[in-house]
């Protein structure tokens, strides 16, 4: 995109975000979902579109993009990016990056429009981290594949009109080799959704498992077309997610802190704004550093995804910093808030339930300090 014209679309964006979503945040909190107006103003936007290819619809941004415009969700309730999230990322990508032509010309134009949003099924009871583990089989059958199993925390599988589900098609092949992927329509037989999860936080929000009886899936709808190639996909795919991520919360660092100044400068201790007590101005300090190291971190993973580098590890050390940062910065908001920083009258409260997700979806902390550390393990000659 031109950057006259992508500055454009980011200030839209950004006034949507001060004068639509902000000021619906407690309305999002206390109904636990988001307005289908805004959702339908989102779809207008081309929002749903971002990342989708121009050719099929969308707005094709790259990743240095991409985070500009998360990181502007990113202050703001999380719920309104979940909304999209899956669609223009883990939902969607896989079809972009290894998907047919004609997977991509049935399915990208009616995710750019907004028409269908997708969903991502990785997860499952007894395969989280060890995402190799995936027990969802998929059976061959004629030119068909019946696929059993249950996927657990599937984001927006109530809304979702597909899912890029991961099962395992080749049972005498372990491990990650025997895994495919799998475009699977919702409105399937046999496929049925448990009840909405309660969460700590992220209200709006929706997870709920996904139940697959005997779905037929015919054998063209596994992505790229050829078995066994799904966990490669879905690895590729969580790179990009996890850049998209550290853009999320970056944006909610800055916000935060926004919060933590302005209480600062509005309360009042021992005859003084308490923005004027050092200890204050030292929680201050530290977190405008994790948020400025966020950004920093975010955008060079962004920039080398973009040049075609594997970022793998780049990656990791995006999500591992800016989604433990932004974890400090929400608990340091609480602290400047003092009494008031654990009311629910005060939005920190929200936000420091919200954010203590990010540190597990899209691969945990620990998860990405093993990818970390195993890179220069390998690269000094350990086999790890």
């Amino acid at each position: 995109m031109d950057v006259e014209t992508f500055a454009l679309l980011k200030e839209t964006i950004r006034r949507f975000v001060d004068e639509r979503l902000i000021p619906a945040e407690d309305r999002v909190e206390h109904e636990d979902a988001v307005p289908e107006e805004i959702i339908q103003e989102m779809k207008d936007m081309g929002i749903f579109g971002l990342t989708v290819p121009e050719e099929f619809g969308g707005l094709g941004l790259n990743m240095s993009e991409e985070i500009e415009v998360l990181f502007e969700f990113g202050r703001t309730s999380l719920a309104y990016r979940s909304v999209f999230g899956t669609t223009i990322g883990i939902g969607s990508q896989g079809i972009v990056m290894d998907g047919t032509e004609q997977q991509k010309a049935d399915w990208l134009p009616r995710l750019a429009s907004g028409e269908m949003i997708a969903s991502f099924a990785l997860t499952e009871p007894g395969a989280g981290s060890d995402a190799a583990s995936v027990a969802t089989s998929a059976t061959k059958d004629g030119d068909n594949y019946r696929l059993n199993g249950t996927k657990r925390y599937i984001t927006n599988a109530p809304r979702a009109g597909f899912f890029t589900v991961m099962a395992r098609s080749e049972p005498d092949v372990p491990g990650a080799a025997g895994i495919s992927a799998f475009i699977v329509p919702a409105d399937s037989p046999g496929l049925s959704f448990g009840k909405l999860d309660k969460k700590m936080g992220q209200k709006g929000t929706m997870t709920c498992d996904v139940i697959f009886d005997d779905v037929i899936v015919p054998a063209a709808n596994i992505i790229g077309g050829v078995p066994g190639r799904g966990f490669k996909t879905a690895m590729k795919v969580l790179d990009r997610g996890r850049i998209h991520m550290s853009a999320l919360a970056s944006g909610m660092c800055h916000r935060l802190v926004q919060e933590s100044v302005q209480y600062a400068v509005e309360r009042k201790q021992f005859g003084q704004a308490i923005g004027a007590f050092q200890l204050v101005q030292g929680l201050i300090a530290d977190s405008q550093v994790d948020t400025h190291t966020s950004w920093l971190v975010t955008k060079d993973a962004a920039r080398r995804f973009d040049l075609g580098e594997r970022v793998s590890t780049d990656a990791s050390i995006a999500k591992y910093y800016t989604t433990e940062a932004v974890g400090r910065v929400a608990d340091r908001a609480v602290q400047i808030h003092g009494g008031a920083g654990y009311m629910a009258e005060y939005k920190v409260e929200r936000f420091y339930r919200d954010v203590r997700l990010l540190r597990i979806y899209e691969g945990t902390s620990q998860i990405q300090q093993t990818i970390i550390a195993k890179s220069l393990l390998r690269d000094a000659g350990l086999k790890v």
